[in-house]
């Protein structure tokens, strides 16, 4: 390799080492911004409450269902291939029923978790605009989150903006 053609590597090299080095980066923990937001408990425990609600009324289709499959057992004796056809055929549905519901409320794209999001959707939008603001004021390039980010093995507190975070939205630590 030619003298120039390793000056010219070794000044891309230490351009791109200077470049990286002069980014700013900063870590928040969303976790803990999240506990200390009123609004997210509160959030959390409605969802909790309409969930316990839903899976009451699903708990219900499915004790019906076991209920009929009982009598239909006790009465099976008595019953014509009709009536049991019948009765089989209604133990099914109620199954069927409790499991349709399930599915309406638990689903992947379900009522609990487009309830989830839209309760969520503001908080989370409250959170990322102080954090924008953050970092635009202070030159922050790269803003991670240490909660979710599995890479990360360690991070100094220094770069933790996690607290001014929470005074940008007006809960002071």
């Amino acid at each position: 390799m030619s003298d120039m053609k390793k000056f010219f590597w070794i000044s891309c090299l230490l351009a791109v080492c200077t470049w990286a080095n002069a980014q700013k980066y900063a870590l928040i923990d969303m976790e803990y911004i999240l506990k200390n937001i009123p609004a997210y408990e509160m959030t959390n425990e409605q969802l909790s409450q309409v969930s316990k609600k839903w899976q009451n009324e699903v708990d219900a289709l499915q004790q019906e269902a076991q209920n009929m499959y009982k009598t239909y057992q006790s009465d099976l004796v008595f019953l014509s291939d009709e009536m049991k056809s019948k009765r089989e055929e209604e133990i099914v549905q109620k199954e069927q029923e409790a499991q349709d519901l399930k599915r309406k409320y638990f689903g992947a794209d379900g009522e609990l978790y487009k309830k989830r999001a839209s309760l969520m959707k503001p908080i989370q939008d409250e959170i990322y605009n102080a954090v924008k603001e953050i970092a635009d004021a202070k030159g922050y390039q790269i803003v991670v989150d240490r909660a979710s980010a599995m890479s990360i093995i360690y991070a100094s507190p220094k770069i933790d903006i996690s607290n001014e975070v929470l005074a940008k939205l007006g809960y002071s630590k």
